[in-house]
């Protein structure tokens, strides 16, 4: 396929969806649009599921304004899946994509994603079709290796961050009610969403006081008396706990909420904040209670972070401009720079260094307790949340003298 010969792109959508994943979906298209050797635009419906049932948008047909639109717009316009390409789906996705002429394809996503791009990739070599595949990085887990952070990190960061500062007013106003308070995030294996909480913090005793990360074991003894000493010292404390925490057997401590497992065998898990909730009342005679935000940390347009959001955007043009370069089997990857001031270049590493590996959170950003970041962390991630958090006032505590 000569750099003159003209093809159909083909765009899906794929994982958890986040408050930016349809940037790069605009740029994207954007950038397909501005190149004549892309002919038809289609979109498959709900990921890879969509592309096997032939359930296909065409993408040139769209309302033009509904591009700036979803600039701005939270989740998947095209519709996502959690779908496990099946080694017999493979002929199949083969013959539709002959079918529509399509030679680009561009899947957006996480690491089950890059999977499914990279499966596509070789399949097509292996059939002696011409089709080039690249995966665009998506995950608020921010979990993929070779990429300085994942479109979707920033902005679910940012609402973390926010979240913990607001939800800790409540505590603050009136802790003798329930002094402890536990709040669960996301984050399957990897811990960078738990430590986005401590964003906002600028003093020891400010919130939270401890963190979970699933990377590090959880020892009930050594929680319990940590809590103990932040709660005789502060007058309450706050726990931001990752979802999938585990005790020194390996088992999640949600295992009892467990409801079974997605098309990749990844545990859906319900009951993290619950267990220590219930472990901080009965062995502390504590009150406790706990927030779970949900999809609304992946999802909350009001908590975008615009760095996030540009980001996202800029790795799904350079995706599209990496198909017309005729690279293939490959993801876009963000290069952070820091002069003269912080911003990010793309890039590009092969699938099979990336398909269903995970980055975990570095020893140097946790310090020695292993239950707080450090300023390493926060030179990290400060950037990507992009203007800053909302600093809430209080009171002086000067008493009246008589």
């Amino acid at each position: 396929m000569s750099s003159t010969t003209r093809g159909n792109l083909i765009i899906g959508q794929s994982g958890g969806a986040t408050a930016v994943i349809n940037a790069s979906l605009v740029g994207a298209v954007q950038a397909a649009m501005a190149d004549k050797r892309i002919e038809g635009i289609y979109g498959m419906r709900h990921g890879i599921e969509g592309l096997l049932k032939e359930d296909i948008l065409d993408l040139r047909q769209q309302p033009a304004n509904i591009w700036q639109q979803l600039l701005y717009t939270p989740s998947a316009a095209l519709g996502s899946c959690r779908y496990k390409l099946q080694d017999d789906d493979l002929t199949r996705a083969i013959a539709i994509l002959r079918r529509y002429d399509v030679r680009y394809l561009l899947y957006i996503g996480g690491n089950d994603s890059a999977d499914t791009a990279h499966r596509l990739a070789q399949a097509a070599q292996q059939s002696g079709y011409e089709l080039y595949a690249i995966s665009v990085p998506k995950t608020i887990d921010n979990d993929l290796p070779f990429t300085d952070h994942c479109p979707g990190y920033g902005s679910a960061a940012r609402f973390i961050a926010q979240a913990t500062i607001d939800s800790s007013m409540n505590t603050i106003s009136i802790p003798s009610h329930y002094p402890v308070k536990v709040i669960e995030t996301m984050g399957r294996d990897a811990g960078w969403l738990v430590a986005s909480s401590a964003l906002g913090k600028r003093e020891e005793d400010d919130p939270p006081h401890i963190i979970l990360i699933p990377e590090q074991h959880f020892v009930a003894e050594r929680f319990l008396q940590r809590v103990e000493e932040v709660y005789r010292r502060v007058g309450y404390v706050i726990v931001v706990a990752a979802e999938a925490i585990r005790d020194e057997k390996g088992l999640a401590l949600g295992a009892v909420g467990q409801v079974g497992t997605d098309a990749f065998a990844h545990p859906l898990l319900s009951g993290a904040a619950q267990y220590l909730t219930d472990l901080v009342k009965r062995e502390l005679k504590l009150r406790a209670r706990f927030d779970k935000p949900g999809d609304l940390q992946r999802m909350a347009s009001t908590n975008v972070s615009p760095p996030d959001r540009n980001e996202a955007y800029l790795a799904g043009k350079m995706g599209t401009q990496a198909l017309l370069n005729h690279e293939s089997d490959k993801m876009i990857t963000l290069v952070r720079h820091n002069e003269p001031e912080y911003h990010c270049t793309t890039d590009l590493v092969e699938l099979a260094q990336i398909a269903n590996k995970q980055r975990l959170l570095p020893d140097e950003y946790l310090d020695e307790s292993k239950t707080m970041v450090t300023q390493a962390f926060y030179n990290y991630a400060m950037p990507l949340i992009g203007e800053p958090l909302a600093r809430h006032a209080r009171l002086e505590t000067t008493r009246l003298q008589r």
